[in-house]
């Protein structure tokens, strides 16, 4: 049993590097400079804009612009674990409260006997 749990973590394991490992990298870009792998969509659209009305403004300007693509995508993950955390948590609180109710209703018709 333990051989085929070892085999099953390496399977996964080997599932979830080997595409970010076999990957092709994208092409440079018009500028040269090399593709990005994992560039958001948000510097897709900016240059579709760029593209389709030079003249373009935005509306705002972001309160807090991070100092770069790695703090940009700690903040996602980060605002992505916390509202993962609050779905969790009301969703344990959900069950826990729907298990105390029907064991509290069975305990009510046990005494009703």
């Amino acid at each position: 049993m333990k051989s085929r749990s070892w085999l099953l973590i390496a399977a996964v394991m080997l599932l979830t590097a080997l595409p970010l490992w076999l990957a092709p990298r994208p092409a440079p870009g018009p500028d040269g400079q090399p593709g990005e792998v994992f560039a958001g969509t948000d510097s897709h659209a900016q240059k579709a804009i760029a593209e389709i009305a030079p003249d373009y403004r935005p509306w705002f300007t972001p309160l807090l612009e991070p100092a770069s693509g790695e703090i940009a995508s700690l903040l996602f993950a980060l605002q992505a674990a916390i509202g993962a955390g609050i779905i969790g948590y009301w969703l344990g609180a959900a069950v826990t409260r729907d298990r105390m109710r029907r064991a509290a209703e069975r305990a009510g018709c046990d005494r009703a006997d």
